[in-house]
């Protein structure tokens, strides 16, 4: 399986990396090089980065992040999910951008509603995962 990240160094993205050094993944940061996990990307073998938005194409999920308080959004609009890069993936791959979403920026509006991006789904999965915490702390009280 590829993931491919669209984020800077962020949590999302550790997370991917640290699931890319146990499991049998390969994970990809797709961002301008300023924003890369060089040290990752040193130290994990499933795990690299890219300049190239075209390297999302074969991935079977990709994920996004925020774009940094410090980025212009001009430096950053290549790296816009669009609908139209949606649909070079292949039919099965699956397009989860991570709340809070800021249409025009990470995402464009109109991705939000293609057939591959599962936002509903992923805000679903994150409630149970929500409940199952407060469930956890209330009973270790």
């Amino acid at each position: 399986m590829k993931v491919g990240i669209v984020s800077p160094i962020s949590n999302i993205l550790g997370s991917w990396i640290e699931a890319a050094a146990v499991l049998p993944i390969n994970v990809v940061q797709v961002y301008p090089d300023k924003w890369h996990d060089r040290e990752a990307a040193a130290s994990t073998p499933r795990f690299r980065t890219s300049i190239d938005i075209n390297g999302l194409v074969d991935a079977d999920i990709i994920v996004t992040d925020c774009w940094p308080l410090d980025a212009e959004s001009e430096h950053l609009l290549d790296y816009q999910i669009t609908p139209g890069l949606l649909d070079k993936l292949h039919p099965r791959a699956d397009f989860v951008p991570c709340p809070p979403v800021s249409r025009g920026k990470e995402v464009s509006a109109d991705a939000m509603m293609h057939p591959a991006c599962r936002v509903i789904e992923a805000k679903a999965f994150l409630l149970h995962a929500q409940n199952a915490v407060l469930e956890w702390a209330c009973d270790a009280r």
